[in-house]
């Protein structure tokens, strides 16, 4: 299976890392874990994923989704989009509300409720206290994403669960700051009762939202699916815009200190990179 990489070049990070020069430069002392600095840096990342989650179930967002899939000459074909406004309903309930759905012209390639959940839950991936147990994960060294320094640790499902759950598999990057996951980079996992189905490589990037949380806002795909019947070229582009604070009387507590949400959110940073056009 291939991948281009329209954002950071995980390929030349490989390389830097394995390079004994950029290694003294990228990788200083100071972030050679031991296991036990490593799993309380994982305990605490987890703990703030938790309180993200809580965080941004407190907000309205726009997710917008587009699935493109391209000939064997490499030419984009058919296409996939849905527009999802998140709000709350009049009694406050969070709702999920379909704002634009063209009808689907893939004809190459099939939706499968698997990846409407990847869409959904699974590629902007949170990993909380109550699931951390779930997954293996190793710690793999430091490195920079946009100037943030973070913690990069790899990340895999113990096992599949057969009610349908699905999970990540991959690598995250946490700010070795706020602790917070701030980058991920895999594919969606999960137990199958059909064969023939795959799924791409994505990453997600998330941004810094009210000085407080790191929210997805992009997620990016473009990978070649291995199906027995041949290889399918896709790209995934996944888009969460304009959170805002729904009500005001929540109060998210980060470490020991309480933290006050404002009720009116100044409009998320437009910083992430965008994909250049595919050679």
């Amino acid at each position: 299976m291939t991948r281009r990489n329209y954002f950071l070049s995980l390929a030349a990070l490989a390389a830097a890392a394995a390079s004994p020069l950029a290694k003294a430069v990228t990788t200083p002392p100071s972030h050679n874990l031991t296991d036990a600095q490593a799993q309380s840096i994982i305990q605490k990342f987890a703990e703030k994923e938790t309180e993200f989650a809580k965080a941004r179930d407190q907000y309205t967002f726009r997710q917008i989704s587009k699935i493109i899939e391209y000939d064997d000459e490499g030419n984009p074909g058919g296409h996939y989009e849905m527009v999802t406004d998140i709000t709350f309903n009049d009694q406050g309930k969070r709702s999920e509300n379909v704002v634009f759905a063209p009808v689907s012209t893939l004809s190459r390639i099939q939706m499968t409720p698997q990846d409407e959940q990847d869409l959904r839950t699974t590629m902007p991936f949170v990993l909380t206290s109550n699931e951390v147990d779930e997954y293996y994960i190793r710690y793999l060294g430091w490195q920079k994403v946009d100037e943030i320094g973070c913690y990069v640790f790899a990340v895999k499902p113990k096992a599949l669960d057969k009610s349908g759950k699905r999970y990540f598999e991959g690598e995250v990057w946490v700010d070795d700051h706020d602790l917070q996951i701030v980058k991920t980079y895999g594919r969606a996992v999960g137990y199958l009762k059909h064969k023939g189905q795959e799924f791409p490589k994505f990453e997600t990037y998330r941004e810094n939202i009210d000085g407080k949380y790191w929210f997805p806002t992009y997620t990016y795909a473009d990978d070649v699916l291995n199906f027995p019947t041949g290889p399918q070229r896709i790209k995934v582009i996944v888009q969460y815009k304009d959170y805002k604070k729904f009500g005001s009387d929540v109060n998210i507590k980060f470490g020991d200190n309480p933290v006050d949400v404002p009720q009116q959110p100044a409009k998320p940073p437009n910083q992430t990179p965008q994909p250049k056009p595919p050679q």
